[in-house]
């Protein structure tokens, strides 16, 4: 289950989208997620659905790297769609056992959330798998530039993001291996009662955080043995611009946000 998890990998490729400045690919990526909470019918679902599905096709990500980073979060989606398809109420109902209801308003709902939960995920892993995390950075900093006038240490946040980001598959890797040592100790964490599986799990996280807090503290002191000041006076090897393909690309997705909400007017 710990190698399902995707979020920060980074997939080396040269397609279009790798090759968009990533404050081109950080608006998109906003743009989307306002057209996704706009979004109120099959309709613009399925455009979002067909719109994804083609900037996987142009980045070259394989769906199963996709598929599988939902998969950690299955019971999510599972519990988001149970409890909107039996406490949203109205419409006609389909059917009713015990104290439970399924009404057409509650199915369409829990449709609804699925479908918005597993679309806002693979939109948002598809800005890490085509994007460097340190590219991410300069982007997120330079969009976020404006707010240092009221005083915000937007350097140190996106750093902060960055290195959240680069951690999360090191950490992964790090719990495989406490996992794979405990259960040569004969720990076993898939069976048993809940309470029993859950104590199961403390010879997992004890190590885990140690280990995390370990290499926090070895990554500050590296960063203070580097002279490292935050952003004051730092310069950039290589200077992000904007090219004539991020202009287009930022017009069609504004006109493609304006679409959605038009068709959400509509009720389409």
């Amino acid at each position: 289950m710990l190698k399902d998890i995707t979020l920060g990998q980074y997939f080396p490729g040269n397609s279009f989208i790798h090759r968009l400045d990533p404050r081109t690919k950080l608006i998109c990526t906003l743009i989307y997620i306002i057209a996704l909470f706009a979004a109120k019918s099959y309709v613009t679902y399925g455009i979002l659905l067909t719109f994804l599905c083609l900037s996987v096709a142009v980045a070259n990500i394989t769906p199963s790297s996709l598929l599988k980073g939902l998969k950690p979060i299955t019971f999510i989606i599972v519990f988001t769609a149970v409890l909107n398809l039996f406490y949203t109420k109205g419409g006609k109902e389909l059917f009713s056992f015990w104290v439970f209801t399924v009404t057409s308003n509650g199915l369409k709902t829990a449709v609804f959330m699925v479908l918005r939960i597993m679309l806002l995920i693979t939109g948002t892993f598809l800005l890490t798998y085509t994007t460097k995390p340190m590219t991410l950075t300069d982007g997120m900093e330079l969009l976020m530039n404006p707010l240092k006038k009221i005083n915000v240490p937007v350097h140190e946040f996106s750093l902060m993001m960055s290195i959240a980001l680069r951690f999360i598959p090191t950490l992964i890797e790090e719990a495989d291996k406490i996992s794979n040592a405990q259960k040569a100790r004969g720990a076993d964490f898939e069976t048993g009662k809940l309470t029993e599986r859950a104590k199961a799990l403390l010879p997992l996280l004890v190590p885990l955080f140690v280990s995390a807090f370990r290499r926090a503290d070895e990554l500050a002191t590296a960063m203070e043995s580097r002279c490292y000041h935050g952003g004051e006076g730092r310069t950039r090897m290589k200077k992000l611009r904007m090219t004539t393909a991020d202009i287009v690309t930022l017009s069609l997705s504004v006109v493609f946000l304006a679409g959605i909400i038009y068709l959400a007017r509509l009720g389409l």
